[in-house]
């Protein structure tokens, strides 16, 4: 699989100076955990969700959380274990099917190797488990049970702890268990492969809700979180771990009709103001702010709940040209004394020293989203990405 591997080659030429490199499920856990990207969560009840899956690839989905917790019922949770089982079945008799990356995202520890025993040769379609509210008390229950599913099945599977309880939220709370939630990802630290931030739980805490003009960085308590978080567990010196972005919640039912307008409102025509009232229109405005504010704070990747928000994400994730360029020139081998130099593009300085885990980070993005030519932004790639 690869990001925007769904569009035509000769487009891809178009778009790139340096394409999407290929990856599969086997890879490096450093190239899945940059390229998990928009991760679409699906409930697991769903009828028809091995199709859903296929069709979701066909559209740029690289990852999916096919969901046995918050998104269903209680009384569901026995019909749609055993509805899981039977798509992933399905999707295992279909040959050679380009498929997402796929996770479960499990409500108890024992569902882990029940869920794995079942699947039997399905298995290898699963890349691993999405674990809810985890904290060090609760999440070690979740890892040893996906360690012996793993040693059982003979099949590698990841972890995503869901950072969202209480204690992580509340203030008195917060340091403890963050070291706590440190010590238990630093030790299965092989088998996590990125932490998921929780914000809808958070904001329920306090009866709170952000409204589609805003971001999650809008909501204070929230943001104080965030930065908690990234402080603790997404730092780059090699203790970190990637930490995704929070869920956005509002899209617009008409996906359709953005296409066509975006078609009509490119940046070189001029018409800037038709495309910001087209975004506002299909509540992408506030989504693409809070992109951009995910990357600003050390977040990569997001969780997703409506297919159009997968191809923005994806779309403010490919590297510019300009980023490229400024990253190797901090990384030549020649500038590893350090020092301080003039940007290729003329308008900034580059640090080599305070600049160079920016650079290392920007380069493994590059890798898996690719860096756009010179004259291509965010409109050109996100009108290419969206299904015609």
């Amino acid at each position: 699989m690869r990001h925007f591997g769904h569009i035509a080659p000769g487009e891809r030429q178009r778009l790139f100076y340096r394409e999407p490199a290929v990856f599969t499920a086997d890879s490096p856990a450093p190239v899945l955990a940059a390229a998990l990207g928009a991760t679409l969560y699906s409930p697991a009840t769903r009828p028809h969700l091995a199709d859903d899956v296929v069709k979701q690839a066909g559209r740029g989905v690289v990852s999916m959380v096919l969901c046995l917790e918050d998104s269903i019922d209680d009384a569901d949770v026995v019909p749609a274990e055993e509805n899981l089982v039977r798509q992933f079945t399905d999707l295992a008799s279909r040959g050679d099917a380009e498929l997402p990356l796929l996770f479960v995202r499990v409500r108890a520890p024992e569902q882990i190797p029940d869920l794995v025993a079942r699947l039997g040769p399905a298995v290898r379609l699963l890349s691993g488990f999405v674990l809810p509210k985890f904290t060090e008390e609760s999440g070690v229950p979740f890892l040893e049970a996906l360690s012996a599913a793993e040693t059982a099945s003979g099949r590698r599977l990841f972890a995503m702890p869901v950072l969202e309880s209480p204690g992580l939220l509340y203030l008195e709370t917060r340091r403890e268990t963050l070291d706590g939630i440190f010590r238990t990802v630093d030790k299965w630290r092989d088998r996590v492969l990125a932490l998921r931030l929780g914000v809808t739980d958070f904001c329920s805490s306090y009866g709170l809700r952000r409204a589609p003009d805003m971001t999650a960085y809008d909501v204070q308590i929230v943001a104080s979180v965030i930065a908690d978080v990234v402080n603790v567990l997404g730092r780059a010196d090699g203790t970190g771990f990637t930490v995704t972005g929070p869920v956005w919640e509002y899209f617009r039912v008409q996906e359709r009709m953005f296409k066509p307008q975006l078609r009509r409102s490119p940046f070189l025509e001029g018409h800037v103001e038709e495309l910001r009232e087209t975004l506002i229109e299909h509540d992408l405005d506030g989504l693409l702010r809070e992109i951009s504010l995910d990357r600003a704070n050390g977040l990569l990747g997001k969780t997703c709940i409506h297919p159009s928000h997968v191809m923005p994400v994806h779309a403010l994730s490919v590297v510019s040209h300009e980023e490229y360029s400024d990253a190797q020139d901090i990384l030549r081998p020649e500038r590893l004394g350090g020092g301080v130099l003039r940007s290729a593009y003329t308008n900034k300085m580059n640090e080599v020293r305070p600049h160079r885990a920016w650079a290392e980070r920007t380069l493994r993005r590059a890798e898996v989203f690719g860096v756009a030519n010179e004259n291509i932004g965010f409109v050109e790639l996100l009108a290419a990405g969206l299904p015609q």
